[in-house]
């Protein structure tokens, strides 16, 4: 996935904002809170970085082209980046940032949740 389609995607997500920062990485953001970075180290290939489940931060903690995340994981938190995986992988990161999305936005309290229009179902 290249740097441009990684942030159409981070677009397509409700009620998302974006800023570039930490050495020019692109941060999406739900509520104010973090949920995918993509950059973050100078690197050839691009590399991805969002927040997982417990299971899935020990699963793809394994897999190749995934590692735990540089300071974040380090840190105690459940976050993962891809940083060599093929394109054919692309179906599989949108799952994962959608899942980074869903994670995050439950983690807002439950008033911002309600202002924002996120899981009201």
């Amino acid at each position: 996935m290249t740097y441009e389609a990684f942030n159409d995607f981070c677009r397509s997500l409700p009620v998302t904002s974006y800023v570039i920062q930490w050495g020019d990485s692109h941060v999406w953001k739900v509520g104010g809170k973090v949920f995918a970075i993509g950059g973050w180290e100078n690197a050839e290939k691009p590399a991805f970085t969002f927040k997982t489940s417990e299971s899935d931060f020990l699963f793809l903690s394994d897999e190749p082209g995934y590692r735990p995340a540089p300071y974040l994981a380090s840190r105690g938190m459940m976050w993962i980046q891809q940083f060599d995986a093929p394109d054919t992988e692309d179906d599989e990161l949108i799952y994962y940032l959608k899942e980074s999305h869903r994670i995050v936005s439950l983690g807002l309290t439950k008033k911002k949740q309600k202002e924002l229009g996120l899981n009201q179902n």
